[in-house]
Formats: C-alpha cells, structure tokens, sequence
C-alpha cells in the first residue's frame, strides 16, 4: 500500500519505519527540516533500539523517504495522523493545536476513498469532531490508538499484543483497508477488534490510566510497608501470583514518567470532568499524586542517609531517562531527583548510557558522566533511578565500593540484591524494603 505517515516523532517515525519494513511504500511528513533530513538519511533523533537498522532498510530500499512538504502524502492510500497531543499550557487537559494543524493541512490532499488513521492519543469526542471535515472530502476516518512502550517500539509495532479500529456507522471499507495494512500481524494471529470511534479513544486512556493505577498501589502499599516494617517487593509478589492481580508493574520505586503516562491520565481525568463524569476518575488525582510523592521520598532518603544533609557532598545520580532502553528525559523521575538533590546544595553528578545528552541539554546545572565508574569515584552516596542493566546486573558492590568514598546506596527501583549489597559493607536503603 501507499502510505503517509503526519508526524515523524517517536510514535510517526517508529510506525513509518516499521510499515516499510513489512513492504508498504511510506512518505513520512514532519515540519522539522532537521528531523527529516536525518530521517531520510536513516539517522534516528532519539534512541530506540532496532529503529536505526528499519530506517536504513527503507531508506535504502526505496520504500521510505520523508519530507516537510504536506503535498507528498497526496496519492497515498492511507494516512496516519501521529502527532503529538501535549499537556495544555497551564492546565491539564491535552493540546490538540497540532491534531488539528495537521488535518487541516492534509484535507486539500485528500481524495474520496483514501482513509485517514488517527494513531494520538486524544480525548474522547475528537475523532467525531474531526471524521466531519475529512468525511467532506470523501475520504473516511478511523482511529487506530497505539500502545508502545519505549524501548520496545518497534516490536510492539510489528508484533503488536492487540489491533483496535473505532469507525463510524458507514465505516466498514476503511476497516478492511487498515485490516489489509495490518496483515502480517493479523495473519498470525493478532487480535483485531473493531469498536466504535469513541470507543477506540477511550481504550488508550483507560489502559494508561490501569497501569498508572497499578503502579501508584504498590507505591502506596511502600509507603505502608515503610511505617509498618514490611518489605513491598515480598508482598508484592505474594499477590502477584494471584492471577487475577498478575506481578507485571507492580514493581515499587520512584514511580512512572515519560511522555506519556503522566500528561495521559490527566487529560483523562480533564475529559471526564468536561464530560460532567470527573467524580469517576477522581482516584487518577491520588494516583499522580502517590506517584509524585515517591520522589520526595527518594530524595529524603539520601538526604537521611547522609545525615540530615547533603549540602557539599558529592551524590553519583546512575540514570537520567525515564526508562531503561530509552533517551526519553520527558518528565523523568530520575532528573527530578538529581535536580532536586542538586536544589539542597549537593553536587550531583549524572549518568546514563543515552541520554546525557538530553539531560545536559534540559539541565545544564547538573555534571554529567558517561562512564559509570567516573560517575561513582569519590561519591558520598549513590541513587540507583533508572534500571539499566549496566546498574541492576552489571555493579559489582565489592568493586563499585572500591571507587566511591562512602558506601551508601538508595535503591529507587528496588532492583538491587540487598543482601549483596549491604554483605559489601554497604549501607542499603530500598524504597519500602526491609
């Protein structure tokens, strides 16, 4: 099939790259000359493992290309719209100036037949509004929400656990369009659900908002754990072999960030009250609010570890994206962290295999290290944020020992083998650990 991709970030070029990969002929359109330029060179902006090797394979192929121009998506079959709803400015809804740039822009390309996909995160009620205009041009919109995690993009791309299309009453040729865009998935064996188009809104933002729910319980039962002297990795796997509970992200720590998960559930809890429903979701304002809070712990406890202070003392930070697999710093709980300890007068150093350089870049108060170990040599105290595995697997505590001047570590993802650790001579502290 011919196909545009409207936006060429995180969730455009991965989805770009991936369709090409699987024989579809792919113009991806970005306003960012810069970023086109790199992407048609097979260059990714941001690290994603195996999106380089798909980007080359198309660009080299012929398969893929990209460009600023709106009018080189005109002639493909199918568009997807992925571009992103950001948190509004000064509140908590999404902001869909870019949603609707974008399809104002696509219209005069569009001709009767061609099928518009929507792929961002919206709130429910946008696909409606915008099925009107593009249903003027005698094109038909449906909407197709993703659900990527970062680090693993391009396989939930091509493997995807799930495929969801919300159509309209008159929607069932552009059904089987994308049904046929999907085929290599759908042939072996994907699920693929057909839902209305408010429904297909809402499977995005009810998902995110389960698992950030999730995630904020076992924060929650930490904090429990701490004042009551239990250990939460334990109970959390105790009731983890419940099958109707399952172990998955209930692993406690500094909690979730990303480009995501947070500006996702609050534009849920924003539609929901707009729809007169908010006192439905009102929980989603604890659960941000749990998830906030385990930050303010991970700092008091270096703090605490410390002393009572960590003016002049020199802390090694071991993480800056929010994730591991990921240079993604958006609203990372593990810059929030070294911010706030540098904020106490702590001379903080960070590191991350990818993602110093976005850090620095957002954060040019903080020092920074690529190598690990010059990141620890000489440090008073160490916070574990982001689970590499260069830092959950790979640290040896005899060794690491040898190169800071204290033997103090904050485990903020509860990663570590506390038994080792403090064995090492370490003075160990999880988050709700025993």
């Amino acid at each position: 099939m011919r196909m545009s991709v409207i936006g060429c970030g995180y969730l455009g070029a991965v989805h770009a790259a991936a369709m090409a990969s699987i024989g579809h002929e792919v113009v991806g359109i970005d306003l960012d000359e810069r970023k086109t330029s790199a992407l048609a060179h097979g260059v990714a902006p941001f690290f994603e493992p195996r999106l380089e090797e798909l980007l080359r394979e198309g660009v080299d192929s012929g398969r893929l290309r990209f460009s600023t121009d709106m009018a080189d998506a005109a002639g493909a079959d199918v568009h997807f719209l992925a571009v992103g709803t950001p948190q509004a400015p000064g509140g908590q809804a999404a902001d869909l100036r870019f949603v609707d740039g974008a399809i104002a822009a696509l219209l005069p390309f569009l001709r009767p037949g061609d099928v518009v996909v929507g792929k961002s995160t919206v709130p429910v009620g946008t696909a409606a509004r915008l099925a009107e205009d593009i249903g003027s041009t005698g094109a038909e919109l449906v909407w197709n929400p993703e659900f990527l995690r970062e680090g693993w993009a391009v396989h939930d791309t091509l493997t995807p656990d799930r495929i969801v299309v919300g159509a309209g009453p008159r929607g069932e040729r552009a059904v089987e369009v994308l049904r046929t865009a999907y085929s290599a998935a759908v042939s072996t064996g994907t699920p693929f659900l057909v839902t209305d188009l408010a429904t297909a809104e809402l499977v995005k933002g009810a998902a995110n908002a389960f698992l950030a729910t999730k995630i904020s319980f076992i924060n929650a039962m930490a904090e429990i754990a701490e004042a009551a002297g239990a250990d939460v990795t334990l109970l959390a796997d105790a009731i983890g072999h419940d099958p109707r509970i399952g172990r998955r992200y209930l692993g406690s720590g500094i909690g979730f960030g990303g480009g995501c998960l947070p500006k996702d559930i609050r534009a849920f809890a924003a539609r929901a009250e707009e729809l007169g429903r908010g006192e439905s979701v009102g929980f989603l304002h604890e659960v941000d609010a749990i998830n906030l809070r385990r930050r303010d712990r991970a700092v008091s406890l270096v703090v605490e570890a410390l002393d009572g202070t960590v003016f002049g003392k020199r802390v090694a930070v071991l993480g800056a994206a929010f994730k591991p697999f990921s240079d993604d710093i958006r609203d990372s709980p593990a810059l929030d962290v070294a911010v706030r300890l540098r904020g106490l007068g702590a001379e903080v150093v960070v590191t991350d295999p990818a993602a110093i350089g976005n850090a620095a870049a957002a954060h040019p108060q903080l020092a920074y290290e690529l190598d690990r170990d010059d990141a620890l040599r000489g440090a008073d105290a160490v916070v574990l944020v982001t689970e590499w595995d260069e830092y959950r697997r790979e640290m040896d505590p005899e060794r690491t020992g040898a190169l800071v001047a204290r033997r103090v570590i904050v485990d903020g993802r509860n990663c570590l083998d506390s038994a080792a650790w403090r064995a090492a001579g370490w003075a160990y502290q999880g988050m709700g650990r025993l």
